[in-house]
């Protein structure tokens, strides 16, 4: 048996644990080991299930600050029956912060819930009463300071109070309870641990982004420059983007430089690929000087914001062999035994033109770190607030948590989009680390099975929770081989999918001219701007200019397809046509599309309305308006037909309301 001392040591023990109990808390990541995503301005929503023994009222606050503050702000939480609760933050201020809750037994709700139920019975509550004033002095007495006048006054008001009656009014008046919880007494208080929060500002979750080379901005003899990207900002304005993505800019090394179509030899006029990055102009921290100067690049930033634009730079973590660092930190990087350099490679394909740094080399640690987050804080203070990551998934994981720590405590205002096509479980961690957007599995999802089952999974937990899709319709170094066999409706195809399904989508420059010509049976483009100028002439006959500017209108008029969340599909009796709905919560923006996955024939189908998320019954009306033309109409009941020409129009969208 156990000795008493240890018996009395026990019973302390489970004297002291909690009453009440906080579970299953929400949107937490990992019980909180990652911060949480939340929009600045927009609502964010905390849930959880909160429950005691016994019949007492419980309360419960949801507490917020931001990083560096001492004092929480509190929100009230609403129960909402089976001992669900919930509250809402509208943060407006960017950076990292924490939430909490708290919950305690509401000693006063309790008493007056249950003297409000014996005056409902008719039974005797003098002693109620008593107990009653009892209680409001118990809690008057630790009452905060800024709260003793009304308490004050409350007292004096059951003592001046005549009769039972009076008392009775005084004890079950809402204000009363409210003062009471306002008093700040709070029996068996329950706190969950700190959970952090990254409040980011909106262009995080919605924005539309635009990928161009400014070298291929001049003709086919001449280099563009950045005073050439000039003229083509008002048109890219025009069309309704909001983000213009460079890839790298920087100096670019010729040791094994490449050739047009990634050929070994390059010529002494071929421009070599810009991710093998560094020569003796300089390296991460320097631009290309057929570019420009660095003057040049802040002066071109100054044009596009005037635009509303802006600019997103590609942060590629390697080195052509002619990078300063290989001369000046030689211990930043990976020799052989023969002391020759260690070349990238994805076998089997080898990147001769580019090195890898070594993070983990003992001379790396931590100056490798410090340099590389310090190009970051560089091109910042050029103006840059985007930063696309080259293959972030091949570089340590505590790295990139780090860096984005540190830059966006400084700048909270900065984003980063994840390049990282791998393993779900990676994608996943990288927006749990602090990427704020990642490119997707969008660009292999053509089926409508598989569409239908990937932007379902993106709407449920966990990847709604930490991970923000921006679904690219093109890269550079993916040209899909559905574009490249189904013309122009199937270029409008994807890009009604990418702007229609996430609040975030972007294209590479080509995309709108449905440029395709693939190298034969890859999913590359042959004569690859990565290797070599590609002028264009941007008002091509056959370019869907006019239909990718609708788009992006529609996405601004419409708060529903600002985000990835709020999709659901809908019944459509036709494989070949994919239709889902996209809505507020609130339901005042509903949108419907519909889209032919057959870029060669029409297709038809019958389909369901959704009237019963409106709560309407199956033979109601309903208005529909299509968002591509303005028309208008009035559909009746639940099961309607559609007909879709790829010739024509690929896909339709339109906003719902109930008929008045």
């Amino acid at each position: 048996m156990p000795s008493p001392q240890y018996a009395d040591q026990t019973v302390i023990h489970a004297i002291a644990q909690p009453r009440l109990a906080i579970e299953a808390v929400q949107p937490i990541i990992e019980s909180g080991r990652f911060a949480s995503k939340c929009l600045c301005g927009r609502e964010f929503p905390v849930t959880a299930v909160i429950f005691s023994d016994g019949h007492e009222q419980l309360a419960a606050d949801l507490l917020w600050r931001a990083n560096g503050e001492a004092t929480w702000q509190r929100t009230p939480m609403q129960a909402l029956g089976n001992d669900r609760w919930s509250a809402t933050l509208r943060i407006d201020q960017q950076g990292r912060g924490e939430f909490a809750i708290e919950a305690w037994l509401d000693v006063y709700a309790s008493f007056r819930q249950e003297l409000v139920k014996k005056l409902g019975a008719g039974v005797p509550v003098e002693l109620e009463l008593q107990e009653g004033a009892q209680l409001v002095r118990r809690i008057a007495a630790q009452a905060p300071d800024e709260l003793r006048g009304e308490l004050a006054a409350l007292i004096e008001r059951m003592e001046a109070s005549q009769s039972q009656a009076e008392r009775e009014a005084v004890l079950i008046d809402p204000s009363v309870n409210e003062l009471m919880r306002r008093a700040e007494y709070r029996p068996h208080l329950l706190r969950t641990p700190n959970y952090p929060l990254d409040v980011e500002r909106s262009l995080a979750e919605f924005a539309s982004w635009y990928e161009l080379f400014p070298r291929s901005l001049g003709d086919e003899q001449r280099h563009g420059s950045f005073a050439d990207v000039h003229v083509r900002i008002p048109e890219i304005a025009w069309m309704g983007f909001d983000v213009l993505y460079f890839p790298p800019i920087h100096p670019i090394g010729r040791s094994h430089r490449k050739g047009p179509n990634n050929s070994l030899k390059a010529g002494p006029d071929d421009p070599g690929s810009p991710y093998a990055i560094g020569s003796e102009e300089g390296g991460h921290e320097a631009v290309h000087p057929q570019l420009g100067s660095l003057e040049d690049f802040r002066q071109l930033v100054r044009v596009a914001r005037e635009h509303g634009l802006e600019v997103a730079l590609d942060f590629a973590v390697q080195c052509s062999p002619d990078h300063p660092w290989l001369e000046q930190h030689p211990g930043w990087f990976s020799w052989r035994p023969d002391g020759s350099i260690r070349h990238a490679e994805n076998p089997p394909k080898k990147y001769e033109d580019i090195v890898n740094v070594e993070f983990y080399a003992e001379a790396a640690m931590p100056d490798l770190w410090l340099a590389l987050r310090d190009v970051v804080l560089g091109w910042v203070e050029q103006g840059v607030t985007l930063f696309r990551v080259d293959n972030p998934h091949t570089k340590p994981m505590p790295f990139w948590e780090w860096l984005i720590a540190d830059v966006r405590e400084r700048h909270p205002e900065v984003i980063f989009l994840s390049e990282a096509f791998t393993r779900p479980a990676m994608m996943a961690r990288l927006g749990k680390l602090g990427f704020s957007q990642s490119y997707t599995y969008f660009t292999w999802r053509n089926t409508k099975a598989e569409l239908q089952s990937y932007l379902t999974e993106l709407n449920q937990a966990p990847w709604r929770d930490c991970y923000r899709p921006n679904f690219f319709v093109n890269t550079p170094d993916i040209n899909p081989y559905f574009l490249q066999r189904s013309g122009r409706p199937g270029f409008l195809i994807r890009a009604v999918l990418a702007t229609m399904g996430s609040g975030l989508w972007g294209m590479y420059s080509g995309f709108e001219l449905c440029e395709a010509e693939p190298v034969p049976g890859k999913e590359e483009y042959f004569d690859s701007e990565k290797y070599q100028l590609r002028p264009r002439d941007y008002q091509t006959p056959g370019n869907i200019n006019v239909e990718i500017t609708r788009l992006n209108q529609i996405r601004r008029e419409n708060p529903a397809l600002q985000t990835h969340l709020g999709f659901q599909a809908y019944t459509a009796w036709n494989d070949n046509i994919l239709y889902f709905g996209k809505r507020t919560a609130d339901l005042s923006n509903f949108i419907l599309v519909a889209v032919s996955l057959d870029p060669h024939h029409a297709q038809e189908a019958h389909f369901e309305l959704p009237l019963w998320e409106l709560g309407l019954p199956d033979d109601a009306d309903l208005q529909g308006e299509d968002l591509m033309n303005g028309h208008r109409w009035t559909w009746h009941g639940k099961v309607q037909w559609m007909r879709i020409e790829p010739w024509h129009l690929p896909f339709g969208i339109w906003r719902i309301q109930t008929a008045r």
